[in-house]
């Protein structure tokens, strides 16, 4: 609470006298003690060099605080005997009790309460105060008060920032009047992108615990930032975040979210790569000798005054380190009379160097290191050893040691105080149990005296986890669990353990309890990295579990977690996944567990030609060489890659910024690849050499976005683009130090840059929503084309990533938000728009150059191929688990790479995707089984019937292409024949296999949407959108037509399966059932069954009733005797869409369209089970999707739904018991065999799968 006006203008109006007579440093005791202000801000008035100048600060400091502090500062005057000043505050003071003790508890509660919940670290046991630099940081803080910035402590490692940044925000009034919405501290380091995830997700989970909500945990860093950014700024406004210890700009931009912020870090310039006002405070690398000197007094408790006359010595041969006193202090805690000799240890430098090159103050660090080593006994000596193989920045509990060293709990935490009492290692108290980590200097020390021993130390860790685990590994998810479960691999490899590290990471065991538990982006990390030790075995398999995780990975994201086995039953069959997933399978299945293979895999197999992990991090650009033998690629991981296209063989590896590479392109000799980056930098290098030959540093002032040479080299440029306002399109001459021509236009950022097929156009694709076409020769611009004019109808902004020439250079393609726009060069006119319906950015396009082929990649993980000419999709490239970043055709057309922030390269087969898009079928079908012999019919997506041997894939009949649409089929087994209808009302039989039609059968006159043959085959009923049904004998053409529906019939039933029962029973959208004789063509009855469109209907195996499911979010249950109403069952929440009866009758399933599914008792109508409430997917339903089908086994125990996947259940418990995934979603219907072990489906994207239970 801010000073009221009244004591405010009173100090005002009387400054002058208080000025000149008061003396500060008497009051500022007794404001202290009533704990409002802090000794920081006492020395910071002190550091005035006249009293005067005191009393000046003084005011100014109490101008800014609250009423308590007025009333302080007038106690104070009263109790120095300053009378007649008291009396001059006294008319203004404010009305308010106050108790001076309870005030200072309260303050000092307070703030302590603020930085706990926060996870802001307590003050080391040992603490020197250093006001100059906490108010430094305070002052800088001050100016985060009203719009957010970032302040940045930067100085040495050991130099003291973490404590400073934490002592800078133990400060009440700092607190309440800049950030009454709390302090957050987050503890950094070197982290990959999965561990800052992690990072983000517990603070978020942190924020939201106050706030009492609930929701999903974000599963990628761009969903996690978008979390953080609402907390922070809508619910969280006015609070701080402490980042500490940060080591890379491209984790700071995980939080460049327009908020408050303070970083430590030993990088002043990694502020420079975000954006908000930025202030800084430089931590100088040492203490002054009257600090180090505290700090030696404190730990021996002694005076300063009293210390020997070594002590001061001592203090300068640590240079001043605060971490290297701290050693030195801890020593001498416990041998106090050792002034002489640790001084001794220091002055002579008897202890190997280390690294000289180093930025760390190391002559310091290895002294004290190694006399705080030498007092240990000897067995302590060789434990503290261990910590050598421990990687930086990571923390460890306690129990991890326990195993290494064979020790019980208790014993190895007391050898742990030991270490920590002799600022050997450090604890981190926040967390239960605690956890334990070395500062990095301490671990460079060690690492450097152990260097020899640096293998057998990382066995010794693998031999003693495999001696205690030897049952299996650690699954309790707890921190020691963590730790095995992430840095076991890491050991095995830094072992030369090659052989253990084969049998681990070829494992399915192994996979599944590290995905469960870490998540599936660390395993694809593992592969990634100790991918060259793996392949020394078989580099296949690597391959395959590398494919089977890139594949899988969202699935493994999912909770409740997958089953792994199941999983990597739909991989290829001559896979080692495959292989260890069937045995596994045949071996559960032994005690009861439910599995299912993917019989026809042939028919899914990942459609991609290599998939290749290039770097760590997103991959931002990947582009072929001309002569089509290379790929290079480039992105977070600031590095620049090439690799054979045949087979992802590493050819080229360069540390090329010291930033994001946002773009790599080859020169049309293949001999240089331009890269440009974050870094503001353009950069031309020789492929072969890996060396860098010129650098454009000086022209871009912001981040360079994109870079392209010419396509010939007759006349070699290079043009760059950039996030520059004005000068942010340059062509560079690679023989001048500087841009050749500048082109002018654009006045917002610019993504994109390409010369059109001849090099005679520049086109500049820009943020302010247009393209422009500028003539190369003179830098002019020649046209300009308004992208944003064809969305018009928004207000939105309209940014346009990219544009791409087509190979005659007529026409240039545009992307912009979720469209690809195509326009005529020469007039400007758009000739084509291709708006896809998916709800997902346009990130890139390409247009092939030898054919009409367009490839576009969107945020949504998808790449899609449109044929130009006929404006029509060719194929769906699946594979991708994150954003694709960029597309691009080989130069002969016949290959297609793509890109993403998955970490990997795609590289597919243009025919091969395109010409197997073309053979996927529609999802109305039928299916015989016969023994073995399992007979699919459906129509094709080139409008043809086919006819499948759904075994072996193989095509026993197939139609010509139809002129209507093919909307359903059906199969008779005597006569050996098919049918099918159409969206003009065509029913045709045709006979199989020849293929010849037996008969077309005219008189609907709508879509055709069901048929059915009779038990013996002669009688044909179909049903139509014209609400009519037709009874046909097909042979002779003689048709019944049953009339009485007001709409649309999707289905119909025969009442049993007798020959001498007639009875139809039919169902529509008008709400009514209604009951036909199909002998006779009359209606038995008519029921006003549902408010709302009915949307399936059974009936019971024995005929005596029969269920319907509605829109209006019932089911019914009907007796075929009385033809009334005996149940209405209900309780769903949204559409109800399926219904099935158990074969022995008592039981009822339903399914809605919120992926629900309910088991009721026939008998009473009572609920019994309600499965998989609590376990709903990442689309937010139940089942991906709605729940279209159902099915009883034959013994009633097993009940297997279809909606976005497949999912089998135990009906006596309601639980899950297994769930297929397939490549596609929506499925509409699944085929089951008598014997309850065939299932057969097809789903959206037209996959036909053949499911067969593991026995």
């Amino acid at each position: 609470m801010a000073l009221e006006e009244g004591p405010r203008s009173c100090l005002l109006r009387f400054r002058h006298k208080l000025e000149e007579d008061i003396k500060p440093t008497y009051l500022m005791d007794h404001m202290i003690s009533d704990g409002v202000i802090t000794v920081d801000e006492e020395e910071k008035v002190k550091t005035q060099s006249t009293r005067k100048e005191q009393a000046v600060a003084l005011l100014e400091l109490l101008l800014r605080k609250d009423n308590r502090a007025y009333i302080s500062f007038y106690n104070a005057l009263i109790k120095e005997a300053y009378d007649d000043l008291a009396s001059l505050l006294h008319g203004d003071l404010p009305r308010s009790s106050f108790d001076p003790k309870v005030a200072s508890d309260s303050c000092a509660s307070y703030v302590q309460t603020v930085l706990s919940e926060g996870g802001v670290p307590q003050r080391p046991v040992v603490f020197v105060n250093r006001p100059e630099l906490v108010n430094r940081i305070r002052e800088k803080l001050y100016r985060l008060q009203k719009d957010g910035g970032w302040v940045t402590i930067f100085g040495m490692a050991g130099s003291g920032k973490s404590v400073l940044a934490a002592e800078a925000v133990r400060d009440r009034s700092l607190i309440e009047e800049c950030f009454p919405n709390g302090v957050h501290w987050l503890s950094i380091g070197q982290l990959d992108k999965p561990d800052l995830l992690v990072k983000i997700q517990s603070l978020c989970f942190r924020l939201e615990q106050s706030l009492d909500s609930q929701c999903r945990t974000p599963n990628s860093l761009d969903e996690a930032k978008e979390r953080l950014r609402f907390l922070m700024l809508h619910r969280y406004p006015r609070s701080l975040l402490i980042l500490d210890d940060i080591w890379d700009s491209t984790v700071l931009k995980a939080f460049d979210i327009h908020c408050r912020i303070i970083l430590t870090t030993r990088n002043r310039s990694l502020v420079d790569t975000v954006s908000g006002a930025k202030h800084e405070v430089e931590v100088e690398s040492g203490l002054d000798d009257t600090k180090g000197l505290e700090i030696l007094a404190l730990y021996t408790n002694m005076k300063p005054h009293g210390l020997p006359e070594e002590a001061r010595s001592i203090v300068r041969e640590c240079k001043g380190s605060p971490l290297v006193v701290s050693l030195i202090g801890a020593l001498l805690k416990e041998k106090p009379n050792r002034w002489q000799y640790y001084l001794r240890q220091l002055q002579q430098k008897q202890f190997k160097r280390i690294r000289k090159s180093s930025s760390y103050d190391y002559d310091a660090l290895d002294q004290a290191m190694s006399a705080s080593i030498e007092v240990l006994p000897d067995e302590h000596r060789e434990l503290y050893k261990d910590f050598t193989v421990i990687e930086k920045d990571v923390k460890i509990p306690a129990k991890v040691l326990s195993v290494l060293w064979d020790l019980e709990p208790e014993e190895v935490e007391d050898i742990l105080e030991e270490f920590v009492n002799k600022s050997l290692l450090f604890v981190d108290s926040h967390n239960k149990p605690y956890l334990y980590y070395l500062h990095d200097l301490q671990l460079d020390f060690l690492v450097e005296q152990n260097r020899t021993q640096l293998e057998s130390l990382h066995s010794k860790v693998v031999h003693q986890y495999q001696q205690h685990y030897r049952l299996g590994p650690p699954t309790s998810g707890d921190e020691e669990c963590l730790y095995w479960i992430r840095f076991l691999t890491y050991h095995m490899a830094k072992a030369d353990l090659s052989q253990d590290l084969y049998s681990l990471m070829f494992s399915l065991d192994w996979v599944s309890i590290k995905a469960k538990i870490m998540g599936p982006a660390h395993l694809i990390n593992d592969y990634v990295e100790y991918g060259s030790i793996l392949d020394k075995e078989n580099s296949e398999v690597r391959s395959q579990f590398q494919e089977f995780l890139s594949l899988n990975g969202h699935q493994l994201e999912q909770r409740p977690f997958p089953d792994v086995v199941q999983l990597a039953l739909s991989q290829p069959h001559d896979s080692e996944v495959y292989r260890q997933a069937k045995a596994k399978a045949k071996e559960r299945a032994d005690t009861g567990k439910l599995y299912i293979d993917l019989l026809n895999i042939s028919g899914v197999e990942s459609l991609s030609l290599l998939v290749i992990h290039p770097h760590q991090g997103s991959v931002y650009s990947a582009c072929f060489s001309h002569d089509g033998t290379k790929i290079a690629s480039c992105g977070a991981s600031k590095t620049l890659r090439v690799f054979k296209s045949t087979s992802g063989e590493k050819l080229t590896e360069i540390q090329a910024h010291d930033d994001e590479v946002l773009c790599c392109a080859f020169s049309p000799d293949d001999r240089l690849i331009a890269t440009c980056s974050s870094d503001r930098k353009v950069k031309v290098w020789n492929v072969e050499q890996a060396k860098l030959l010129r650098v454009f540093a000086e022209e871009h002032e912001e981040q360079v976005n994109h870079c392209e040479f010419t396509n010939t080299p007759r006349r070699l440029l290079l043009a760059t683009c950039s996030n520059d306002k004005m000068l942010n399109v340059k062509l560079w001459n690679l023989n001048k130090p500087s841009s050749q021509n500048t082109m002018f236009g654009h006045f917002e950022p610019v993504n994109h840059c390409c010369f059109s097929p001849d090099d005679s156009y520049l086109s500049t694709s820009s943020n302010d929503g247009t393209v422009k076409l500028f003539q190369v020769s003179s830098a002019n611009e020649w046209k300009t084309i308004n992208v944003r004019d064809v969305f018009a109808e928004s207000d939105e902004d309209v940014l346009v990533k990219c544009s791409t020439w087509t190979a005659d250079g007529r026409r240039l393609i545009c992307a912009a938000r979720n469209a690809v726009v195509v326009f005529d060069v020469e007039t400007c006119d758009m000739l084509l728009e291709i708006k896809t319906s998916r709800l997902s950015t346009v990130q890139y396009c390409h247009a092939c150059p030898t054919s009409n082929l367009l490839a576009i990649a969107f945020s949504n993980y998808a790449v899609e191929l449109w044929d130009l000419e006929a404006n029509k999709k060719m194929a769906d490239c699946s594979g991708h688990l994150s954003w694709v970043q960029r597309v691009q055709f080989s130069p002969d057309g016949s290959q297609l790479l793509s890109c993403s922030d998955d970490q990997t390269v795609r590289l597919w087969e243009t025919r091969k995707v395109h010409t197997s898009a073309a053979i996927y079928l529609k999802r109305d079908s039928d299916v015989l089984f016969n023994g073995d012999e399992i007979i699919v019919s459906a129509a094709d997506n080139c409008n043809r019937l086919q006819v499948r041997d759904g075994r072996t894939g193989s095509v026993l009949f197939q139609s010509e292409e139809k002129s209507s649409r093919i909307r359903c089929t059906c199969m008779c087994r005597q006569p050996s024949a098919v049918v099918l209808g159409q969206e003009n009302g065509t029913v045709q039989v045709l006979e199989v296999p020849s293929g010849k039609l037996l008969a077309t059968l005219l008189g609907h006159t709508k879509t055709v949407l069901h048929c059915q043959f009779s038990q013996n085959g002669q009688t044909l009923i179909t049903s139509s959108e014209d609400a009519t049904i037709r009874v046909w004998r097909w042979q002779s053409g003689e048709c019944k037509v049953l009339q009485g529906h007001k709409e649309q019939v999707r289905s119909f039933s025969l009442l049993s399966n007798s020959p001498n029962d007639s009875r139809l029973l039919s169902w529509s959208f008008d709400g009514t059932v209604k009951v036909w004789d199909t002998e006779s063509g009359e209606k038995l009855q008519d029921l006003e069954a549902h408010r709302g469109a009915i949307l399936s209907c059974h009936v019971s195996p024995d005929g005596f009733l029969f269920a319907t499911t509605s829109a209006d979010k019932t089911a019914k249950l009907w007796c075929c005797e009385s033809w009334r109403c005996v149940r209405t069952l209900n309780g769903h929440q949204d559409c109800v869409r399926s219904c099935r009866f158990s074969w022995d009758g008592q039981r009822l399933a339903t399914g809605d369209d919120n992926g629900e599914i309910r088991l009721w008792s026939v008998k009473d109508g009572v609920l019994l089970k309600i499965c998989s409430r609590d376990s709903k997917d990442g689309m937010d339903s139940l089942h991906g999707g709605w729940v279209t089908d159902l099915h009883f086994s034959p013994d009633n125990s097993l009940l297997v739904s279809t909606g976005g996947y497949i999912k089998w259940w135990s009906v006596e418990r309601g639980e899950a018991l297994q769930t297929f995934y397939p490549t596609g979603s929506a499925l509409k219907k699944i085929h089951v065999s008598s014997d309850f072990s065939t299932f057969v489906t097809i789903d959206n994207i037209g996959i036909l799968y053949i499911l067969q239970r593991v026995a």
